[in-house]
C-alpha cells in the first residue's frame, strides 16, 4: 500500500491534477474476446431487431448473444446507446418549401411598413376533462396527484391572431373549426386591427384557410394577404410557441367542470397576455433553416434508396 501512495504523490508532484485524474495504462493483452463481442453489441442493436419486438432490451439482447446484460448495459452506456428511446420527425414535402420560408422569415425579420404582421392558427378539440376523483395536493415529500381516468364535458376550438411586433393577442373560442368560424374570425380581426393598415396572416395549409368562400370573402377585403407556411411546419408560426405555453400553464393539468368554465379559462389567459403581452422574437435566417432542411432530406433520401 506504501508504494501505491508513494506512485500517486510521485504522479502529482510531477504532474500537478493531470497526473492522478486517469489511470495510467495498464499492462497485459488486450481483451480480444470482450472487443469482439463490444463490436457485435453495437452491431446487433443498430443494424437489427428482435423478432417478437421492436427494439432490443439488455436481457434480449444479453439472451441472444450469451453474455449477460451487465456487458450490455455497459457497452450501450460507453457509445450513448438508447434504444428504448426514439426521437421524432418530419421533413416537409411541400415543393415551395424553400421560398416560403424565406417569404415568412422575411416576414418576421423585416415587417413591412404600414402593416401588422399576424401569427394565426386554430387549437382544436381542446377538452373539458373533469377528474373521476378529488386531487390530492403538492406535499412536502410527495407529488401532486390526478386520476388517470376522466369525464368528457365537451370540446372547443381556439381560434388565436398573435401581433408579431407587440405580441398582443386575438382570440375566440367557437364550438366547430369549419370555414364558416375561419371566416368569423377573420371579422374579428378586422374590427379589432386599425383600419389604416395591411394585415398580413401567416397560416399553415388546413383545407378552411384556402377555400373558394374565404377567397370570395379575401377579395372584398383588400388589406387582409394570407402568407402560407410550408407543409409539416407549424413551427414557424409564432402563434404555436403560445398555445404550447396554454397548454403547459393552463390546460395540461387543469380540472374543467363544464365547457364554459374551459373556455373562461381559456380567454381569461388570452387576457392576462394581453395585460403585460411579450413578443415572440424570431431569431432563425432562412438560409440556416433550409441548410438543415437540405441535410435532413439527403439523409432521408439515402436510406430510401
Amino acid at each position: 500500500e506504501r508504494t501505491i501512495v508513494g506512485r500517486w504523490r510521485k504522479r502529482f508532484a510531477e504532474r500537478g491534477l493531470a497526473g492522478i485524474e486517469k489511470d495510467l495504462p495498464r499492462g497485459g493483452r488486450t481483451p480480444s474476446l470482450r472487443n469482439q463481442l463490444a463490436r457485435e453489441i453495437v452491431r446487433m442493436t443498430t443494424q437489427e431487431t428482435p423478432k417478437d419486438a421492436t427494439h432490443w432490451s439488455t436481457r434480449t439482447l444479453a439472451a441472444a448473444l450469451g453474455t449477460n446484460r451487465s456487458m450490455v448495459h455497459r457497452v450501450w452506456r460507453m457509445y450513448n446507446l438508447k434504444p428504448h428511446l426514439v426521437n421524432t420527425f418530419k421533413v416537409s414535402n411541400d415543393p415551395h418549401f424553400a421560398e416560403k420560408v424565406i417569404h415568412v422569415v422575411g416576414l418576421y425579420l423585416d415587417p413591412p411598413d404600414h402593416a401588422l404582421v399576424l401569427c394565426v392558427d386554430e387549437k382544436s378539440q381542446i377538452q373539458a376533462l373533469d377528474r373521476t376523483q378529488k386531487s390530492l395536493p403538492l406535499f412536502p415529500g410527495r407529488l401532486g396527484t390526478l386520476t388517470h381516468d376522466y369525464k368528457r364535458n365537451g370540446t372547443t376550438t381556439l381560434f388565436a391572431a398573435l401581433e408579431l411586433l407587440e405580441g398582443k393577442l386575438i382570440g375566440a373560442c367557437m364550438q366547430h373549426h369549419r370555414q364558416p368560424e375561419w371566416v368569423k374570425f377573420l371579422k374579428l380581426i378586422d374590427q379589432e386591427t386599425p383600419k389604416d393598415l395591411d394585415l398580413h396572416l401567416i397560416v399553415d395549409n388546413y383545407v378552411t384557410h384556402k377555400c373558394q368562400a374565404t377567397q370570395r370573402w379575401l377579395k372584398r377585403h383588400p388589406r387582409f394577404h394570407i402568407h402560407f407556411i410550408p407543409t409539416s411546419s407549424s413551427w414557424m408560426n409564432l402563434v404555436e410557441r403560445w398555445f404550447a405555453e396554454l397548454s403547459r400553464k393552463r390546460l395540461k393539468r387543469g380540472v374543467f367542470r363544464s365547457l364554459n368554465q374551459l373556455i373562461e379559462t381559456i380567454m381569461s389567459a388570452v387576457e392576462q397576455h394581453n395585460e403585460n403581452p411579450v413578443p415572440f422574437r424570431w431569431t432563425a435566417k432562412a438560409d440556416h433553416i433550409l441548410t438543415k432542411f437540405r441535410h435532413a432530406r439527403n439523409a432521408l433520401d439515402k436510406l430510401q434508396s
